[in-house]
């Protein structure tokens, strides 16, 4: 029986099984957590069923996996065909979200989808598009890293549009995907002086997002309260009660107190549940798995003999793993409030399914490292460059 199963999973179940591990993990955490967060909210506004938010995330985590598996049966290099269609397509599909999407919380940064009523983020596929054309357009160009005209315009225009129009209504994400491209503009050898001038853009539409976009008043209150110290959000008060009453150990699984008071218990703030239930403990322990997780994925970059697969892990786990940091960090205190979600865990739709697609590449490209090296002779093969 053992060996059937082991069959099985060596068939299918294929790339870094690190990775593997540490999705499967944070996915039964994010259920736990969210099943726990959501108790009270389904009680009052479902009737009573205090599992309809469990029966909801559980599909959307299920979901999230399948997607994962699909993306990482696929061959990386198809993804650098497809990234040019879905940037130019993410454009116009923020610009609609910006001026005509669903608003939630003060910012229009959502469109719902057709039949189906699921509100879906642009800015989810315009992350993934900008990574993978990066990526792509760094491999091919590795002989003319330092031409201006055929290099670095091209990416430093896209840097500018993509981030500049996430800007107007998301300014924490399009400045953790303008470090992503940072990254990987590094990563891919572009000279320090050129990097400078990704800078100088990044600046330059900051300036313009901060002046003309949805977010601009809200980011400098934010910031201007956080940098003063005064009084602490209403956010941060109950989050840090939730800590409080967490210490070393926790409360226990479902019993957390301050998810009745907590706003955004199981989305912006969930991290702060997982401390009180599962104590600082748990909570390093979710750092842990993350820190991991990055180590895993820009291992895949160390052992990749092609310029794409490595850059593309290198800046999809970066992505993933910057945004779980920042909302650590912002629980704990580190930073003004953001709105970013916990990659993985936080409840969420259409983000829980685009995260298993970027980790689905990353298996995808680790997968294909490990097909390229032959157990029996030891060398490698098949090692023509992805693009």
């Amino acid at each position: 029986m053992m060996t059937k199963v082991k069959e099985w999973t060596d068939k299918h179940i294929q790339g870094d099984p690190v990775i593997w591990m540490v999705v499967v993990c944070l996915s039964v955490i994010s259920i736990l957590v969210v099943y726990s967060a959501t108790g009270s909210l389904a009680y009052k506004h479902q009737g009573g069923n205090t599992e309809y938010y469990l029966f909801r995330h559980t599909i959307m985590v299920v979901l999230g996996l399948v997607v994962m598996w699909i993306a990482h049966k696929i061959d990386f290099r198809y993804y650098s065909k497809i990234a040019r269609y879905a940037l130019i397509a993410s454009v116009p599909l923020l610009f609609y979200a910006w001026k005509f999407g669903t608003t939630v919380n003060d910012a229009s940064r959502w469109i719902v989808l057709p039949f189906i009523g699921l509100q879906f983020q642009p800015s989810d596929l315009a992350k993934m598009a900008l990574v993978a054309a990066l990526a792509g357009m760094l491999s091919k160009r590795q002989q003319k890293i330092d031409d201006i005209k055929e290099t670095l315009v091209p990416m430093l225009t896209w840097c500018g549009i993509i981030c500049g129009l996430i800007a107007m209504t998301n300014f924490s994400t399009a400045i953790m995907l303008f470090l992503t491209a940072m990254l990987i503009l590094f990563i891919g050898r572009v000279p320090v002086k050129y990097l400078g001038m990704l800078a100088a853009v990044g600046l330059l539409v900051g300036v313009v997002a901060i002046k003309f976009g949805e977010r601009g008043p809200t980011l400098m209150n934010r910031v201007e309260t956080f940098l003063s110290g005064e009084e602490l959000p209403h956010q941060m008060q109950q989050a840090n009660i939730a800590m409080a009453n967490g210490g070393l150990l926790g409360l226990g699984p479902g019993k957390s107190i301050q998810r009745n008071f907590l706003p955004e218990a199981f989305s912006d703030f969930v991290y702060a549940i997982i401390i009180e239930e599962y104590g600082t403990i748990g909570g390093l322990f979710v750092l842990f798995l993350y820190i991991v997780l990055l180590y895993r994925g820009m291992r895949v970059v160390a052992n990749s003999d092609r310029a794409f697969g490595g850059l593309l892990s290198a800046g999809l786990t970066f992505a993933i793993v910057i945004q779980a940091l920042v909302n650590i960090g912002v629980v704990v205190g580190l930073g003004p409030v953001t709105g970013q979600t916990l990659p993985l865990i936080s409840m969420g739709g259409t983000s829980m399914l685009f995260t298993g697609l970027s980790l689905g590449i990353v298996l995808s490209v680790s997968r294909g490292e490990q097909e390229d090296f032959s157990p029996v002779s030891g060398e490698l093969r098949n090692t023509a460059k992805a693009v």
